[in-house]
């Protein structure tokens, strides 16, 4: 079984991305090539345990393992999801020493990586994602957080994996609503700065993803790999160029709280709606042709993923995401930051929107906007 490998290039805290078809079975090689440890806490979700509990435990067959199994969903990226692992950890009587291996999609994820990065001062970190929204994104660069009660992941630390393992097999039992959510993360690294992915996908590669194609899997994990490895090479700590990454994020992370973390909008959704909207709003300031933004939405229709249109009551409260959008990280200076842009391909970073613009846009977010004929 061959596999793809993509480097993340930080010097002496490098690591890879190992893609392909069965690679859960050489875990355990990958391990000792890269953290030496040989005692290793795999922290998972009830769902991804019920799966993939025996594979995992197959593959670590010959390390020391402690499995923490917690609850399925977005609250348990909190303080209280944090103490237990920790808890876990403590009572189990791990060091800084020993490998903590997330083993799961995105939220198990940033809540295992944050506890790594607060477990005595910093431990060992794993990412073996199985959701593909964490395999093409959360998985890869180092953003670990929880959330709290102003917003999404506003508590956190950058602690960068040791290495991160993506099996492309473990997708196979992912519900359909998980691909989705997934799949808007693929389309965003198109609609940054790679065009011509974005055809490919519009095309016949993002069908073929969506119905779990090995050889489209491969290749769209790959390029979202290679696009995100080569940003956070530039830009680890998001003081530049890496805001890019979060195209379509802060309409998604305001419509996510005001969907109240309850299961009702996964992530993955909320990003695919907010790029319609990034694009819809880009195109109402006069920076996006009417075509570029329309050609959005209807690949976005045509595939059956959420947009706009899709969020009812979410966008009742023009007010409330405002407020919620004054909490983005990205935000400078008391000024709102979003990412916009000026075509597909053509993002850019904008932090002169102006307030009562977005205010207006959200208002008359209801009714339909001339741009999708």
């Amino acid at each position: 079984m061959t596999a793809d490998t993509v480097q993340v290039e930080l010097g002496p805290r490098s690591y890879d991305i190992v893609i392909g078809a069965g690679t859960l079975s050489r875990l355990g090689d990958h391990l000792r090539a890269t953290t030496g440890s040989d005692r290793v806490a795999v922290v998972t979700d009830e769902t991804v345990h019920a799966l993939h509990g025996a594979s995992i435990a197959s593959a670590l067959s010959d390390f020391r393992t402690h499995v923490i199994v917690r609850p399925e969903g977005e609250a348990q990226k909190s303080m209280e999801g944090l103490d237990a692992v920790l808890d876990s950890l403590f009572r189990a009587g791990f060091d800084r020493s020993d490998t903590i291996l997330a083993f799961g999609g995105g939220v198990i994820g940033d809540l295992t990586g944050f506890a790594a990065s607060v477990f005595k001062r910093g431990a060992t970190f794993v990412q073996v994602p199985t959701t593909l929204l964490a395999q093409v994104d959360s998985s890869v660069g180092g953003k670990t957080a929880i959330n709290n009660a102003y917003g999404k992941n506003l508590v956190g630390a950058f602690h960068q994996p040791r290495l991160v393992l993506i099996d492309t097999d473990l997708l196979q039992t992912l519900p359909e609503r998980q691909v989705k959510a997934g799949y808007a993360e693929i389309v965003k690294y198109g609609l940054i700065d790679r065009p011509e992915f974005f055809m490919a996908l519009d095309d016949e590669l993002g069908a073929d993803v969506l119905a779990l194609e090995p050889a489209a899997l491969r290749e769209a994990i790959s390029v979202s790999c290679t696009a995100k490895a080569a940003v956070v090479a530039q830009d680890e700590r998001e003081s530049g160029t890496r805001a890019l990454l979060n195209l379509g994020h802060t309409f998604a992370h305001a419509l996510e709280l005001q969907a109240g973390y309850d299961g009702g909008l996964l992530h993955g959704e909320a990003v695919s709606a907010g790029m319609d909207m990034a694009f819809e709003f880009s195109h109402r300031l006069g920076l996006c042709p009417a075509q570029e933004a329309s050609r959005i939405h209807r690949h976005l229709s045509r595939l059956g993923m959420p947009t706009r249109a899709d969020m009812g009551l979410f966008l009742s409260d023009p007010a409330a995401l405002i407020d919620h959008m004054r909490q983005d990280k990205k935000n400078e200076g008391g000024r709102l930051t979003l990412i916009l842009a000026r075509g597909i391909g053509q993002s850019f970073i904008d932090r002169s929107v102006s307030e009562p613009d977005l205010l207006d846009y959200l208002k008359d977010i209801a009714a339909p906007m001339d741009i999708r004929s």
